[in-house]
């Protein structure tokens, strides 16, 4: 589903009040094509749409609506006049017909039949399902994207080894690409959970006050089977292959909390990359982009702080705490309606995409720009590498007669005297040396540094890293490559 080329044009209209609240999500953070999907153009005109699509199937049924009625509605689908619409709420204290009233305004000779037997959850609530499938295609594009930069860096880094690290505390090696896959992976579910979400969505379709279709049921004179065929006109019509089988007057409330479900997962997975690149820059291993003129502080010229990572751990946050709303909302429902749903999912729903819009937007931008110090990576490796080639040594030496429960009681002593070298009195790690001096391994200093070449201590990453990237991502991207030809959304700030 391709976005609208005219995601700004709607938004010309109003004029910038610097005197009132402004959401950051849309002032500093959301992509235009993001705030086009979720605002009154696109709402209001969809409302349009969803009227055109009821008579139209209408018409076809039998029912007394004229082409030139369906011409009239056709000709007035984006030029909405929210003064009139304003003004007809503040007299009606009702959107839907607020709505009505200014189309029909544009539309006399239609007036009479918009709207015909449905309710309002009918604009409503198809609107916010098609308004969310829209919102998934352009999130699930981007995480193409970012999937694509990651494969790059990995693909680039697959061999170089660097410290891997559990509890945050030196581990075995992996390297810089197999870490990468890491990330990939965790949007790589993320991609498969939003495609399962947009191909599961369905409209409500026109079930009518309570879910029975009680009034399209009057408007056919009994005739059941029209009933069924008027839905499954107007879910055609509106690009989808079914409505929901049964409903009260709305959707099951547990559709927005699925979906949000589907972008805290992006959350997670954004956050945990953005988290580790933070740590990485801390270690001065790794960092994001850092522009030629960007300040990293106000009152220190020298830092470089991962704002950018920062920001996605910040919105992250966000939509996590988010995605309890819907959840909340589709526990409460009372029976066919309620109305305690309606001012949460204008919120909660919104909010959650223009975050994860965001989210991404950065995520791409840094993913595209990382700045690996290879230098500062080996210097690393080397400091913390003695303790970890210590099982190779023991092994050699027990192939040459060695009793293994011995000797690892022996490196084990040599360890700690070398760790409170390093910790304690600030000097280099001396655990060759204090093999190398002790009988017992009967090692020169030069077949002990044999065992310090890093790439033996890698196992299988790059293999794991080509695997990955033929077998999982790169089929992912063919299957997408529309996606990787729209420009990147560039950052605000």
């Amino acid at each position: 589903m391709k976005k609208p080329l005219n995601f700004s044009a709607g938004r010309l209209r109003f004029k910038v009040n610097k005197s009132i609240y402004e959401s950051p999500l849309s002032s500093r953070y959301a992509s235009d094509e993001m705030q086009y999907i979720f605002s009154p153009d696109k709402k209001f005109s969809t409302w349009r749409r969803l009227w055109i699509a009821l008579a139209r199937a209408e018409m076809e049924l039998g029912l007394p609506v004229t082409q030139e009625q369906i011409d009239e509605m056709e000709a007035h689908i984006t030029d909405i006049d929210y003064d009139l619409a304003a003004q007809k709420e503040k007299e009606l204290r009702h959107d839907v017909m607020a709505h009505i009233h200014a189309f029909g305004a544009q539309c006399p000779k239609a007036m009479p039949i918009i709207h015909l037997g449905a309710t309002s959850c009918y604009v409503g609530d198809n609107t916010d399902v098609i308004i969310m499938r829209e919102g998934l295609c352009l999130i699930r594009d981007k995480l193409v994207k970012a999937l694509h930069n990651l494969s790059q860096f990995a693909q680039r880094y697959q061999a170089l080894p660097t410290l891997g690290f559990t509890h945050f505390q030196a581990a075995q090696l992996v390297t810089v690409g197999k870490r990468a896959t890491l990330w990939m992976y965790d949007l790589l579910m993320d991609l498969e959970e939003v495609e399962h979400r947009i191909a599961k969505l369905k409209l409500l379709g026109c079930k009518g006050t309570t879910g029975t279709q009680a009034s399209f049921l009057e408007l056919f004179e009994g005739d059941h089977e029209k009933c069924k065929e008027l839905d499954r006109k107007i879910a055609k019509e509106m690009g989808f292959d079914a409505s929901v089988p049964v409903s009260g007057q709305t959707y099951s409330r547990k559709v927005d909390a699925d979906v949000l479900y589907a972008l805290s997962g992006i959350a997670q997975s954004a956050s945990k990359f953005a988290t580790d690149v933070r740590l990485l820059c801390h270690l001065k291993e790794v960092e994001e982009p850092f522009e030629s003129k960007q300040i990293g502080s106000s009152a220190m010229p020298y830092k470089r702080n991962p704002m950018r990572c920062e920001r996605i751990c910040a919105l992250a946050r966000y939509v996590m705490a988010d995605v309890a709303n819907p959840t909340f909302t589709a526990a409460t429902q009372w029976f066919e309606r309620t109305l305690d749903d309606s001012a949460n999912k204008r919120i909660s729903v919104p909010e959650a995409f223009l975050a994860v819009d965001a989210i991404l937007n950065i995520y791409i931008n840094v993913s595209g720009g990382l700045v690996v110090h290879e230098k500062v990576i080996e210097k690393h490796i080397m400091e913390e590498l003695p303790f970890m080639a210590s099982e190779n040594i023991m092994m050699d030496v027990v192939k040459r007669g060695g009793n293994r429960q011995e000797l690892h009681e022996r490196i084990r002593v040599h360890a700690l005297e070398a760790g409170h070298n390093v910790k304690d009195l600030g000097l280099s790690n001396n655990l060759l040396d204090l093999i190398a001096d002790d009988p017992m391994f009967g090692m020169t200093r030069e077949e002990l540094t044999d065992h310090m070449e890093p790439s033996r201590y890698i196992g299988r990453c790059p293999e794991q890293v080509t695997d990955f990237l033929n077998e999982f991502i790169r089929p992912v991207l063919a299957a997408h490559k529309d996606a990787l030809t729209e420009k990147d959304t560039e950052l605000k700030v």
